[in-house]
């Protein structure tokens, strides 16, 4: 038994030298544990583990405990944790005497197999549950900032990645841009957008969807933003689709537009494709809120504005051949531009406009469409037949009272006269 008992006590020894291996575990931290750990033990054997001195060699993992005792005259024991007789000092060492502070080494073997093996599993405890903890500290600081990683695994819902230090973090596929193709043993590069506790462990949520990930790219393309010369005022996106980011200088000499693209496009063409061919339209910022919607709206020409700051509304009134810039392939454009100003735009086919030789008047469809219905297009401006096909279903459904099905089958009438 004294044998096993030994073999025991090596085998502790052992793990914490892998232990000691944790990534996010210092080693003074590792040292306070270990310690806790034997002195536990030494309270169950002992009762008390305050005369006890433990050293622990972070290098080697050689664990010594001292037992500190003053030596007594025979019979003058009160607390054997305390005190030792000469005679038994004098077994320990030959020059003890009386009044003198006996050292004795105690030995793992010497707790037997039980206290052995509940140490260990202690041990393996409080690391797995500090490793947790530091985990947890170490990202929670880290929100916003970009990672690079490597795909482990590609599942249904989401991707576990590896840091460099082999922490397992997930990219859920609502995060991931919906070009985005990875197998495992890719690079990815995302920011850290969530940091929890799920059930007891620590969960890190990548995202590459998030405004957050575009502004980091571009402090790592645009030096001028990294040193403060240019600011990100806002950012809005339809990931892997169109995002507007709207930038200001405090500098008059420097145009903040203008560094963000790079000669010929050189800054932000790496942007774009990191972002798999995401258009980026970079705007100045301003306070003067008409202006800033006109830059919102770009690459459309604005008309008239008309800007209710009560309800938060923009009226854009636009010639006929700028409606469907202003309002974007499937209504992207308006929808971010409303996003990044704060105000709910609506867009309006200035009234009365020449139409173009090829298209046609709603008017001359009266005898196939309600009136009432062509009422409803016209008070959006949308007084053709082709202005009425350009304009996405989601915008007219959004903008006017009419029914999906309505809509389609408008549209379908106004597509049967130019295919005729």
């Amino acid at each position: 038994m004294k044998t096993k008992a030994k073999d025991l006590g090596i085998n502790l020894v052992e793990s914490f030298s892998e232990f000691k291996e944790f990534k996010n575990i210092d080693r003074a931290t590792m040292m306070r544990v270990l310690e806790d750990v034997f002195r536990n033990i030494l309270k169950k054997k002992y009762g008390n583990d305050a005369n006890f001195d433990i050293i622990i060699n972070t290098e080697t993992g050689d664990i010594e405990m001292y037992h500190l005792r003053l030596i007594v005259e025979e019979g003058e024991v009160e607390d054997p944790n305390l005190q030792i007789t000469i005679t038994e000092a004098l077994t320990l060492e030959p020059d003890y005497s009386v009044g003198e502070d006996c050292i004795q080494q105690v030995f793992l073997d010497d707790f037997g197999r039980r206290a052995i093996l509940n140490a260990r599993q202690a041990l393996m405890s409080r690391i797995i549950e500090l490793e947790k903890d530091e985990l947890y500290k170490k990202y929670k600081d880290k929100r916003g900032e970009i990672i690079t990683a490597e795909v482990y695994n590609v599942w249904k819902r989401e991707i576990m990645v590896l840091d460099d230090e082999g922490n397992e973090l997930v990219l859920p596929k609502e995060q991931l841009i919906p070009r985005d193709i990875y197998k495992k043993g890719d690079a990815i590069r995302a920011v850290i957008h969530d940091v929890n506790m799920d059930k007891g462990s620590p969960k890190i949520i990548l995202s590459r969807t998030s405004p957050e990930f575009l502004e980091r790219l571009f402090e790592l393309e645009v030096p001028e933003i990294l040193d403060g010369l240019i600011t990100i005022k806002k950012i809005v996106r339809e990931p892997g689709e169109r995002a507007k980011v709207a930038v200001e200088s405090y500098d008059d000499r420097i145009d903040p537009v203008g560094a963000c693209v790079g000669v010929k496009g050189a800054r932000i063409h790496g942007i774009v494709r990191e972002l798999r061919n995401e258009n980026i339209d970079v705007i100045n910022y301003t306070t003067n809120t008409n202006l800033y919607i006109q830059r919102a709206l770009q690459p459309a020409a604005i008309a008239r504005i008309d800007i209710n700051d009560t309800k938060g509304t923009a009226d854009v009134h636009l010639e006929s051949d700028q409606v469907s810039l202003a309002i974007g392939r499937g209504g992207q454009n308006i929808k971010l531009a409303s996003k990044l100003t704060g105000y709910q735009i609506e867009v309006y086919r200035l009234a009365n406009q020449h139409l173009d030789e090829d298209d046609v008047d709603l008017d001359e469809f009266l005898d196939e469409i309600d009136e009432w219905i062509i009422e409803e297009f016209k008070k959006i401006g949308l007084d053709s037949a082709k202005a009425v096909i350009k304009t996405p279903l989601e915008d007219l459904m959004r903008r006017t009272e009419l029914e999906e099905e309505t809509i389609i089958e408008v549209q379908k009438i106004l597509r049967t006269e130019f295919e005729d």
